[in-house]
């Protein structure tokens, strides 16, 4: 009895400490354009990654690209994190370009799935295009940052150079072949297994890779971040940046409703978040700015609707110039400015019509209400008298005798009396 009691024990021990030594991969999903977002949200994961002491941090990578302030913010943190860093670009038919390149060339372990592309890492230039002396020293600058990465992880230099240079995109096979990535795997399971003892550099001396029967654990944004990162995009940065104005416009239309004004202002911030991610045009921003004058100008000036046409056509034009990029992830979509400046465009030519047919009525109120009003005689006018109009009694003259009882027409209103004619 005692005997199998020290058996159970020990298996107990055994079982515990293996549990204990389990290694666990931290798994990162980016399937978004690279933007500060993206950069802080890994960056808390990988302090996440060595405070729990993970054995891996596995990014799997589908990125267009992104800013380069951002990129070099990850590489940064890639390089100073205690827990390597393997990138696998993935699901197929997935792409690591441009800034998505540099990130894997700086990890400790990049990989490929098939069917998936790497490359076009040249830099591209946000808002006004630069002078060519400019332009020559960003693209010098970028080879020289993407040939220090590969070099330090041991990978091609000149196709590194190239993929900056010269803008090249590789497929998985020709990525490997020219010692851009280290493996290519069909799945995550697949990867891990081949990774299995693989070294990697730490402080100088070679740290074995110990994934076996490893626990995967998904990082995810958090709601704040989720929220910030949609914003980057510039569809949705451009509804804000509209909602934002309508808003503001209410607001100043009808001092006090509080509510469109505070949308307003929120909306208006959170555009100017994403902004600082997207290549506005100013001539783009002004003539939309230009626009909001015209329609808070209209409050103000009567125009019979001309300085709010004026604001919609300044609204289109803006909307057309406010975002100008080579890469499509940077433009707003030509199907959201349409629906966004057409709803515009037609509440406004409502709200217009509305106010023309409104400015057409006959005034019901004050002098002008009472011109052509219809009333009774309530003595003989010859040339004075007494007159019952729009339920109360006014002295009145005309220019020929009235008998009392006559139905009567104000002709003019003066000085608190009206000038009456006979109707019949």
């Amino acid at each position: 009895m005692r005997f199998s009691l020290c058996i159970l024990l020990c298996l107990l021990v055994c079982v515990t400490a293996s549990a204990a030594e389990r290694a666990r991969v931290r798994v990162v999903t980016i399937h978004d354009p690279i933007t500060p977002v993206t950069a802080q949200f890994l960056h808390r994961t990988l302090n996440e990654a060595a405070r729990s002491g993970d054995s891996l941090v596995l990014v799997e990578l589908d990125t267009p690209g992104g800013l380069d302030t951002a990129m070099r913010e990850i590489v940064k943190d890639i390089f100073a994190s205690p827990v390597p860093l393997a990138v696998y670009v993935a699901p197929s038919g997935a792409r690591a370009a441009s800034a998505g390149a540099i990130i894997c060339l700086a990890a400790d372990v990049c990989a490929m799935s098939p069917g998936t592309n790497i490359g076009a890492a040249h830099p591209v230039s946000l808002g006004e295009k630069p002078d060519k002396t400019m332009e020559e020293k960003v693209i010098n600058d970028a080879e020289a940052y993407a040939e220090g990465i590969a070099r330090k992880r041991g990978r091609d230099e000149t196709m590194a150079r190239k993929m900056v240079r010269e803008s090249i995109s590789l497929s998985a096979d020709k990525a490997l072949a020219g010692k851009v990535i280290d493996l290519i795997a069909r799945d995550r399971a697949e990867l891990l297994h081949r990774m299995e003892g693989r070294s990697i550099m730490r402080d100088g001396r070679e740290v074995p890779l110990r994934l076996t029967g490893a626990e995967t654990v998904s990082a995810e944004m958090r709601p704040g971040e989720r929220i910030l990162n949609a914003i980057s995009n510039p569809n949705v940065a451009y509804v804000l940046m509209m909602l934002g104005m309508l808003g503001l416009f209410f607001e100043l239309s009808n001092p006090g409703v509080i509510l469109p004004g505070v949308i307003g202002g929120i909306s208006l911030i959170l555009a100017f978040f994403a902004f600082q991610t997207l290549p506005v045009n100013y001539a783009g921003a002004l003539l939309i700015l230009l626009a909001l004058v015209l329609f808070i100008a209209e409050i103000k000036v009567v125009s019979h609707g001309m300085l709010t046409v004026g604001g919609m056509i300044a609204m289109v034009f803006g909307s057309l110039l406010l975002f100008e990029s080579p890469e499509p992830y940077l433009r707003v979509s030509w199907s959201v400015i349409l629906v966004t400046v057409l709803a515009t465009a037609g509440f406004f030519s409502v709200a217009i019509a509305k106010a023309l047919r409104v400015h057409r009525l006959k005034p019901a109120t004050g002098a002008e209400g009472l011109l052509e009003q219809e009333g009774r005689a309530e003595s003989a006018i010859a040339p004075e008298g007494k007159v019952f109009v729009n339920g109360e009694y006014w002295d009145a003259w005309s220019d020929q005798p009235i008998a009392a009882g006559s139905k009567v027409a104000v002709e003019k209103v003066e000085d608190m009396r009206l000038k009456v004619r006979k109707t019949l």
